[in-house]
């Protein structure tokens, strides 16, 4: 058995590295917000905000606009191609809807520095972010008012109903719609995960899985194989993930959430569910189910390729067959949660448009992504680039180049519903996104979003905290005699970072949402 080193009760108050916009940048005072609810450059002339999408215009009314991407499979764009696919959407989509874009496709490892100084300095139009991208993801720009509220335009567009009504609300701010969804699944829930052929050979009766305790088991059927990771947790702590029928973790962390039977902000910690988990933790890495290489965070991301882990988890997709491939084995799955719509599974993949643009150019976004939502022409294009050049068709299906000069994925693009499907997916590939969708549940906090920006700093405290209790409890750090002073050691340094102060802060804003939810 293994056993944690705690370091004491100080804790270092850490916080967020954001790039700060500038007073002549987004979201500065020379923006201003109309009676629609949009915003609009001081120095522009109003247009009507209400334009059709669709027909011709006069060729004189042509808008241009910056789209800055964030480029995932490539791992350095190559500039020709970008331009080439550039000039074939503008050669495409210039008499449908009077817009020609300028895009900027930018390295992953860029983006963030080089989107946050365009949009400082007033060059950016539209923009894809998320929620999880450091510096620029969605919280911050609506903290630093850098983006455009588009509430009162957006059903005026075709991209409104290009997606359910409820992607608009699961993703809006207060009630404001900020950003424009990437449709994909939108909803979060988990799954354990087997081995096929330990599945076979131990004759494992999965239908008999109803909670994490069920796999005991199995898992001793995993130590007696000789496996070094019998239960994997994949270095990532799991308590906010398969609690996810009792909590809704609005802030993706495991020491705060909305209690849904109650209604109300809780500090889960206090609950007999953390302590349940925990000490199911501690008891299987005393019986050698869970390996210290996961508390150390030594295990690698390519840990799943290998043979030597029995049971892991899977975040439920509607594919789960994509599994097999990614792990270069066969897998069983069991789901240990529903599927839920929340705040953030909306938001993993969006756009949004910067707050400095004119009426005119938030015009000209809106009618792009309602093209880009509603065409497959333009869709594929966007996505895969040039037909021949950068994918050929196998039985109509999208084969990628293996040169690789402009390479964009479904996720981070457009519609599910609107794209070509790629070699290998499944015919049925729209109708399992649809379902997965329509049939997740809608969490009771669904549309809540916590401003920390009163306690930021006592918030990234709590984080570093977890960091030093929370992450050992949950990858059976303690053992079950020890859970209950580890969980007393972890509640009193989090109230000495300030807990106490995020707790009642995301109360308050809780009830008051709640008010007019």
């Amino acid at each position: 058995m293994f056993k944690v080193k705690v370091f004491g009760k100080k804790v270092l108050a850490v916080t967020l590295a954001t790039v700060m916009l500038t007073a002549t940048g987004c979201g500065a005072n020379n923006t201003k917000t109309t009676s629609e609810g949009g915003n609009k450059d001081a120095g522009a002339k109003t247009t009507e905000a209400a334009t059709p999408d669709s027909g011709k215009k006069d060729s004189a009314a042509m808008t241009t606009i910056s789209v800055y991407r964030d480029c995932f499979n490539v791992g350095v764009p190559d500039t020709k191609e970008v331009q080439a696919v550039q000039d074939a959407i503008n050669a495409y989509i210039g008499d449908k809807i009077n817009v020609q874009i300028k895009l900027n496709d930018i390295s992953n490892s860029e983006y963030k520095d080089k989107a946050n100084l365009a949009l400082a300095n007033g060059e950016i139009n539209l923009l894809w972010t998320a929620n999880w991208i450091e510096t620029i993801r969605t919280d911050d720009l609506v903290k630093q008012n850098a983006v455009y509220d588009l509430t009162q335009k957006l059903p005026n567009y075709d991209i409104y109903k290009a997606m359910p009504d409820w992607v608009w609300k699961s993703s809006a701010f207060n009630g404001k719609n900020y950003f424009i969804p990437c449709y994909k699944e939108s909803a979060e829930g988990y799954n354990l995960m087997f081995r096929k052929d330990l599945v076979d050979k131990y004759k494992w009766d999965l239908s008999t899985v109803k909670s994490l305790k069920d796999i005991e088991p199995m898992l001793k059927d995993c130590k007696t194989e000789g496996l070094k990771y019998p239960y994997l947790t994949q270095k990532t702590s799991m308590f906010f993930r398969y609690y996810l029928n009792k909590f809704d973790f609005f802030s993706q962390d495991s020491f705060i959430a909305v209690d849904k039977d109650k209604d109300a902000v809780v500090d889960t910690l206090s609950t007999p569910e953390y302590k349940e988990f925990s000490s199911l933790m501690g008891d299987w890495a005393s019986k050698g189910y869970i390996s210290e290489d996961d508390l150390t965070k030594t295990t690698t991301d390519t840990t799943t390729q290998t043979k030597d882990w029995g049971i892991s988890w899977w975040t439920d997709v509607p594919n789960n067959d994509e599994a097999n491939t990614r792990y270069k084995q066969d897998v069983e799955m069991v789901k240990i949660t529903d599927n839920w719509k929340q705040s953030n599974t909306t938001l993993g993949s969006c756009y949004t448009i910067a707050s400095t643009c004119t009426d005119e150019q938030v015009d000209a976004c809106l009618k792009f992504l309602g093209l880009l939502y509603t065409d497959k022409s333009l869709a594929d294009l966007y996505t895969f680039g040039i037909e021949g050049t950068d994918y050929t068709r196998e039985d109509g299906k999208v084969k990628k180049s293996d040169a690789g000069l402009y390479n964009h994925s479904a996720w981070e693009s457009t519609s599910v519903t609107n794209l070509s499907l790629e070699v290998g997916e499944p015919d049925n590939k729209v109708e399992l996104y649809t379902t997965f969708n329509d049939n997740s549940k809608n969490s009771i906090a669904n549309g809540f979003r916590f401003d920390k920006s009163k306690v930021d700093a006592k918030y990234a405290a709590c984080q570093q905290v977890f960091n030093e209790f929370g992450f050992a409890l949950e990858n059976g750090g303690y053992k079950p005699g020890d859970v209950d002073k580890a969980i007393t050691d972890y509640q009193k340094a989090l109230d000495n970072a300030g807990y106490q102060d995020v707790l009642k802060e995301a109360q308050q804003q809780y009830e008051t949402w709640k008010s007019v939810r």
